[in-house]
């Protein structure tokens, strides 16, 4: 199935991402993307933007080289309690709302209040995707997780980055094979994720293919292969 779109990207404003947007709106045309999302970092990990740079993302065309472009952020999860870092003022800024935990600034506890953190940032009515959650930075509970996306419409992503090997996230493959095989035991959607940091990573899953071919996965799960359908499931902001 080809891939229409990729939505966990980054830009020189998350501080450690190498290409600007139109940079990455260009490589997403070239490769035939009808939709891109670039989600800069949450102001919790070091060197990203300001949240004055998400109030000022009206300056910028939601469309660019006729790729559809969705302009968000990737959240920081900070703590047990679901706690994300941007307010409601900005969270309704945005096109799109990614969350998910990051070493450098999360406060963790036990699998059971890590995996109750997590649902509770899934059930919080802004956030429409939970990144990277096998990547093995805290324990959870994945089939909690996949009843919860399940329930709320929260897309649970499948991350390429974090099985490259110079991140050495030992745990990322056999997590990711895990929550492959319960979204298929329950019939609920994923999304993969590029998590790119440069233009040539966009729409890049090769890491990933090997897990879904393991796992049997069915194409109609994976909402990267149908923009409408990624449109209509994904989670609406609040009125």
């Amino acid at each position: 199935m080809k891939t229409q779109l990729d939505v966990h990207t980054h830009t020189v404003a998350s501080g450690h991402g190498y290409s600007t947007i139109q940079e990455m709106a260009h490589a997403a045309a070239d490769l035939g993307l009808n939709i891109l999302g670039i989600t800069e970092h949450g102001p919790s990990i070091p060197g990203t933007c300001h949240p004055i740079y998400f109030r000022n993302l009206i300056c910028v065309p939601r469309e660019l080289y006729g790729v559809r472009l969705m302009l968000g952020a990737e959240l920081n999860i900070l703590n047990t309690m679901g706690e994300l870092d941007l307010d409601e003022e900005h969270l309704r800024m945005l096109d799109l709302r990614i969350a998910g935990i990051h070493s450098v600034c999360w406060q963790g506890g036990t699998r059971e209040e890590n995996t109750a953190g997590v649902i509770r940032a899934m059930r919080n009515p802004y956030v429409q995707i939970i990144s990277h959650p096998g990547d093995g930075t805290a324990p959870l509970d994945f089939e909690q997780l996949v009843l919860v996306s399940k329930e709320t419409h929260t897309l649970l992503e499948i991350n390429n980055h974090s099985l490259h090997p110079a991140r050495h996230k030992a745990e990322a493959r056999d997590n990711n094979l895990e929550l492959l095989r319960l979204a298929k035991k329950h019939q609920v959607p994923v999304i993969l994720g590029s998590d790119a940091h440069f233009s040539t990573m966009i729409a890049q899953y090769d890491r990933l293919l090997p897990l879904l071919e393991e796992t049997a996965f069915p194409d109609s799960l994976i909402m990267n292969y149908d923009t409408q359908r990624f449109l209509e499931y994904l989670k609406p902001t609040p009125a």
